[in-house]
C-alpha cells in the first residue's frame, strides 16, 4: 500500500456535551486514537466527516482511496450513509467499532464493507487491517469486472445469433454468410460485432 493513501474517516460529532457522558468520552477518545494511528502509519487523513445527507457530495469532492467508518450505536445508520455515498464509485470501506453486537456484520459485508473490526484500534494493527481491506476490495472488483465481461459476452452472443437469424430469414443467407456480413460491417465501421448486431436488429424492428 502506498504511503499517500487518501483516507476519509466517517465519525459522529466528537463534542462531549456532558461531563458525565462516559460513552461520549470513550467515543471521542477512540476517534482521536484512530486519527493518531493513521497519522503514525503515514496515511493521508484528508477529512473526518459526519454521516449526514452531505456525505455523498463531500466524498465526491475529496475522492478518497479508502473510507473508515468509526461508529458504535449508530453504526447501521452511518454505514447506510456511506454505502449510498459510494454506490456510483465504489471504494473500500473499513468499519471500526467497540460494539460487541455483531448481528449486523453480515449485512455490513453484503453492503460492501471490506473489513469489520471490533475493538481493533491499536496503532500497530491499523496498517495490516487497511492492507487486507484494500487487497480484498481489489480482488472483489476484479471478480465483478470478470462477471460483467462474461454477462456482456453472453448478451452479445445472443444478440449476434438473433441478427444472424433475421439475415438468414430475410435475405436467404446461410448462417456463415450472415455472420460474415455482420463481421464485415463491424470491421468497416470500426464497431464491435455485438453493437452492429444490435443496430441491425433495431433497424429491422423499425422497418417491421
Amino acid at each position: 500500500m502506498k504511503e499517500t493513501l487518501r483516507i476519509v474517516v466517517v465519525a459522529p460529532d466528537l463534542a462531549v456535551t456532558e461531563a458525565g457522558d462516559e460513552h461520549a468520552v470513550l467515543q471521542a477518545e477512540r476517534s482521536r486514537a484512530l486519527r493518531i494511528g493513521l497519522l503514525e502509519n503515514n496515511f493521508n487523513l484528508v477529512a473526518t466527516l459526519p454521516a449526514d445527507v452531505f456525505l455523498s457530495e463531500r466524498i465526491a469532492q475529496l475522492q478518497p482511496d479508502l473510507i473508515i467508518v468509526d461508529a458504535e450505536s449508530e453504526a447501521r445508520d452511518a454505514l447506510e450513509h456511506v454505502v449510498m455515498a459510494t454506490r456510483d464509485a465504489r471504494r473500500p470501506i473499513v468499519m471500526f467499532t467497540n460494539d460487541d453486537d455483531t448481528s449486523h456484520v453480515k449485512d455490513a459485508v453484503a453492503a460492501g464493507v471490506s473489513a469489520y473490526i471490533v475493538a481493533g484500534l491499536a496503532p500497530q494493527r491499523i496498517r495490516p487491517i487497511l492492507d487486507v481491506a484494500m487487497a480484498r476490495f481489489q480482488h472483489e472488483q476484479a471478480l465483478r469486472a470478470e462477471l460483467a465481461d462474461a454477462r456482456t459476452e453472453l448478451k452479445d452472443r445472443k444478440t449476434i445469433d438473433r441478427a444472424k437469424g433475421l439475415l438468414m430469414q430475410r435475405q436467404g443467407l446461410t448462417e456463415q454468410a450472415a455472420y460474415e456480413k455482420l463481421r464485415k460491417t463491424a470491421m468497416d465501421k470500426g464497431l464491435k460485432l455485438g453493437d452492429v448486431a444490435q443496430r441491425m436488429l433495431d433497424v429491422m424492428e423499425l422497418l417491421g
